[in-house]
């Protein structure tokens, strides 16, 4: 079993959206979903389930669908990095390229893992509140972020997208699944046709984090 130590695992998480046609290892496969299945959930009811798509014709497909979403969106999001510092515009443009490339390559990975969710089994909490429900999703993206973890450890190349919810009525019959089991994400999975993981960039945890009541410093 590959291991790597959990920080190290954690800091060199990249979004690795370039790979490589090379089959996954059944053993390999197994021991990324059982690490899925360790994760967290609401009242431990794991109100979640995953179709390990690797039949090529549903890929395929899932592929052209993600292409009509995708694509789109990327330009409109390539149209906001006009105005920023050149150093900026290019990191973001160096992603975009990856996300472009992700667009027309999805269909093509090893595997697509695609997780699905029940209402029923959800705690959701802030569905009164006046504003964007997120909390049933605490039942569900732990288990998306220990599959991305167990990635990195066996040296997989990963990505969590959430773009083919757009597009939920038509992945649901891709995938024959049932009412009222709902989309989540879709992590396509493969070896890394580059670098792969590696060094990430986030902001530090002084412009993340307060301390007793909001805008007070973590010093």
């Amino acid at each position: 079993m590959a291991t790597i130590e959990l920080y190290e695992a954690m800091r060199t998480l990249r979004a690795v959206r370039r790979l490589r046609p090379d089959p996954i290892p059944d053993d390999v496969l197994r021991r990324i979903l059982e690490a899925a299945t360790w994760a967290p959930s609401g009242g431990n009811r794991q109100p979640w389930r995953v179709i390990v798509v690797k039949d090529p014709v549903r890929k395929q497909r899932l592929g052209e669908l993600y292409r009509k979403v995708a694509v789109p969106f990327l330009h409109s999001y390539a149209e906001q990095l006009v105005a920023l510092p050149e150093g900026e515009r290019i990191k973001r443009e160096k992603m975009l390229r990856s996300g472009l490339y992700l667009a027309e390559h999805l269909g093509e990975a090893p595997v697509l893992c695609v997780f699905c969710f029940h209402p029923d089994g959800l705690a959701v909490t802030d569905a009164k509140l006046d504003r964007v429900s997120v909390v049933g999703g605490g039942s569900i993206y732990p288990a998306v972020q220990n599959l991305l973890l167990a990635c990195r450890a066996e040296g997989l190349g990963c990505v969590l997208t959430t773009l083919l919810c757009m597009v939920e009525p038509e992945v649901r019959e891709v995938l024959a699944i049932p009412q009222p089991w709902g989309t989540a994400a879709v992590v396509p999975i493969g070896y890394p046709q580059l670098r792969g993981h590696g060094p990430i960039s986030r902001r530090p945890v002084e412009e993340m984090a307060f301390v007793d009541s909001w805008g007070q410093p973590f010093a």
